[in-house]
């Protein structure tokens, strides 16, 4: 196997874990019951930065995890990946600009809970009240963590030159 293939693995891999991990931590809000999980503007991030492939396969081993470790279910992946298809369109169309970053995680996040909205038969206007600090938040932040992201991935790329 090629040292590209063993480098693209071992990046989904960790982008996986990445996902996975900050998908735990939840970021209090204002409003009662309206927390929000860090992993939304670091997707995003991971999204532009990474590209649409590298984003949905480690999407997809986050949440095969979550399945596996039983940290979530079904329903829940499904929500997520609605998230996961939505900010990969918008990266399609909009490329990796100021507008993407600012935009993808709080459509996204709408979009995910209209879905949620016609599976529970609740109004989906009291979910999106209940988001919008979330949508806020990653709207602020999401390219802030591509910034990271990318310093980060030039630093690897130059230690990978060096050995």
């Amino acid at each position: 196997m090629s040292t590209f293939k063993i480098r693209a693995i071992s990046e989904i891999a960790l982008l996986a874990a990445f996902i996975a991990v900050s998908g735990a931590f939840k970021l209090p809000s204002f409003i009662p019951g309206s927390e929000f999980q860090l992993s939304a503007p670091l997707a995003v991030a991971i999204c532009g930065v990474f590209g649409i492939k590298k984003y949905l396969l480690a999407g997809l081993l986050a949440s095969a995890g979550g399945l596996l470790l039983g940290t979530q279910t079904i329903f829940n992946v499904l929500i997520a990946m609605l998230f996961r298809i939505v900010v990969a369109l918008l990266y399609a169309v909009l490329g990796k600009s100021k507008v993407f970053y600012l935009l993808s995680g709080p459509l996204a996040s709408a979009a995910a809970r209209l879905a949620l909205s016609l599976v529970i038969g609740k109004a989906v206007y009291p979910l999106l009240a209940a988001a919008l600090p979330g949508m806020i938040f990653t709207a602020l932040t999401a390219g802030l963590f591509a910034s990271v992201l990318e310093k980060t991935l030039i630093l690897t790329k130059r230690a990978y030159e060096r050995y």
